[in-house]
């Protein structure tokens, strides 16, 4: 039989498609850890400064200050803020890459795919140290957190989709910048980040877990706090609906792959 040659080639190209993807992260990285004394330390200070925030609002303003509530607002928050920021800056990607697509092709989705990428980096960082600090706290390691790379996943998974897709529509309507921020703003306090889902009426809570993102925090709890396992149910749900905007995400970079050079200035 003779060898197929078509195999390889995809292959080969899927290959070079995500090598080009992290080394483009890798430069993203470099070039911001030189751009303040601190260095890569911001990486770690900026999502410690965003949280202390609401630590200061809630625990000394409202006086919700025991250790439980504590730990569970920071893991709200830690993941919300990989959501966050990775829309924040995925969606403007290919505005904000408007010169270098008009000097060399390049496949429109490496642009959000690289804003993931570099913020997935940072998430990973601040997990990491929360779930050491949790072993000097009551709560500590448990079986439960071998379910933490399957949501970890899921979550990276509805990230990409919806960077993507938003990425793949603000040259058309780049008026929606002007209200994304106030979209997320309303997104973080109808995530759970602040209150316990559970504690609700049923029927708000079917409402509230419309939302993948205040699915995913609830799971989050389940896993690193209650040491619980997920939502099997949920999480293939986010699954399907991350595959589904993905896959519609990659339909319009392949429908106008030709014309965002020609509208985005």
């Amino acid at each position: 039989m003779k060898n197929n040659p078509i195999l390889p080639s995809k292959i080969e190209a899927v290959t070079n498609f995500t090598d080009l993807v992290f080394q483009n992260a890798k430069a993203g990285l470099r070039a911001e850890a030189s751009r303040g004394y601190l260095g890569v330390l911001w990486w770690i200070i900026e999502p410690l400064m965003y949280m202390s925030v609401f630590y200061v609002v809630f625990v000394h303003l409202f006086h919700r200050g025991d250790e439980n509530f504590i730990l569970f607002l920071l893991t709200g928050l830690i993941a919300w803020k990989w959501f966050h920021a990775t829309i924040t800056t995925g969606s403007n990607s290919l505005l904000a890459n408007a010169s270098l697509m008009n000097q060399v092709y390049l496949p429109k989705i490496i642009f959000p795919l690289t804003a993931t990428v570099i913020n997935t980096f940072k998430f990973l960082i601040v997990l990491t140290l929360f779930l050491i600090f949790l072993q000097f706290m009551s709560t500590k390691a448990s079986l439960a957190w071998v379910f933490l790379p399957a949501l970890i996943m899921t979550q990276l998974l509805l990230t990409i989709a919806i960077t993507s897709l938003i990425a793949a529509l603000m040259p058309f309507f780049p008026d929606f910048r002007m209200i994304l921020d106030n979209v997320l703003m309303m997104f973080l306090f109808l995530s759970g980040i602040f209150f316990d889902v559970a504690s609700l009426p049923v029927s708000v809570q079917r409402f509230l877990l419309l939302n993948p993102m205040a699915s995913l925090i609830v799971m989050y709890r389940r896993i690193i706090l209650d040491g619980a396992s997920p939502d099997w149910h949920s999480l293939f749900f986010i699954l399907l609906l991350s595959f589904v905007l993905l896959l519609f995400s990659i339909w319009i970079y392949c429908r106008f792959d030709r014309v965002y050079p020609k509208i985005i200035h």
